[in-house]
């Protein structure tokens, strides 16, 4: 990667622990600088950071058991280490404090303040899951709005997985999803209230036209078939978005392997390169 360029990229790992060999080989390979994980599916103490720091990786892991789990690995730096954002509520019903939730996780990298976050699912539109999962965004368009009160000029990457399909291209068929989570109203409200709030998709100008996803079912040979989602993304502040100069959905890291060869997670790593 030349010395003028950072690169950035999210990825849903569907558990670190059985997929840390792909993803930092993947690393090596894609010239990664830093890398958002979600779903690492571990608590601190089990994640498998030798390997990161072999490859020359310094990483920052809020896991607490086998759900969720949040991390950013970088080669640039990693300073201002902060779990969970002003306001963020909490599913847990006992009083849990919301950064057991281990959705958020924010490192300032190379001077980019990068927050990996693992959006909450929804589960259904009658579940209980689904009104946090609004609050929970707005929560997060709140904080970040005054974020950019505070300082403009600030290089802001909101990253990850935001279980939401924004628009009726972003999903297979919208005939399947009739009724489901992922591409109601409100939450299709909460990920443009993102927007209003002058945090950009970035992605999108490089990867734009129905088709492009960055998440396939393991089920009924969905990646074969080409029925996934676009619900992993980069969204960047003002002065983040003026800096990128390219962005891809790196669909070929979905493909399943050789027989003997890990196992796939089943979203494919989004990246973005910034100009330093």
């Amino acid at each position: 990667m030349p010395a003028d360029v950072l690169r950035l990229a999210t990825w849903n790992v569907n558990s670190i622990r059985a997929r840390v060999d792909r993803v930092v080989d993947w690393l090596r390979r894609g010239d990664v600088d830093v890398l958002a994980m979600q779903e690492t599916k571990c608590a601190d103490d089990q994640f498998p950071t030798m390997p990161f720091l072999e490859a020359g990786y310094e990483v920052v892991h809020c896991g607490f058991n086998q759900w969720n789990g949040v991390a950013i690995a970088s080669r640039v730096g990693l300073d201002n280490v902060e779990v969970g954002f002003e306001g963020q509520p909490s599913w847990g019903k006992d009083g849990t404090d919301a950064k057991a939730e281990a959705r958020a996780l924010a490192a300032t990298c190379a001077g980019v303040r990068v927050w990996s976050l693992y959006v909450p699912n929804g589960r259904t539109l009658a579940d209980p899951h689904y009104q946090y999962k609004l609050e929970w965004l707005a929560a997060l368009r709140n904080t970040a709005e005054q974020w950019l009160r505070d300082d403009p000029q600030q290089p802001i990457a909101l990253v990850g997985d935001w279980n939401i399909a924004p628009t009726d291209e972003d999903v297979w068929d919208m005939a399947a999803f009739a009724g489901a989570t992922h591409v109601s109203e409100p939450e299709r409200d909460a990920f443009n209230a993102m927007i209003d709030a002058k945090f950009t998709d970035v992605v999108r100008p490089y990867t734009a036209g129905p088709g492009v996803y960055t998440y396939w079912d393991y089920t009924q040979l969905a990646f074969q078939k080409r029925r996934g989602m676009r619900i992993d993304f980069i969204l960047g502040s003002p002065e983040l978005a003026a800096r990128v100069t390219h962005a891809e959905i790196v669909k070929d890291e979905r493909r399943p392997g050789k027989k003997g060869d890990p196992a796939p997670s089943d979203h494919a790593p989004v990246l973005v390169d910034l100009s330093r």
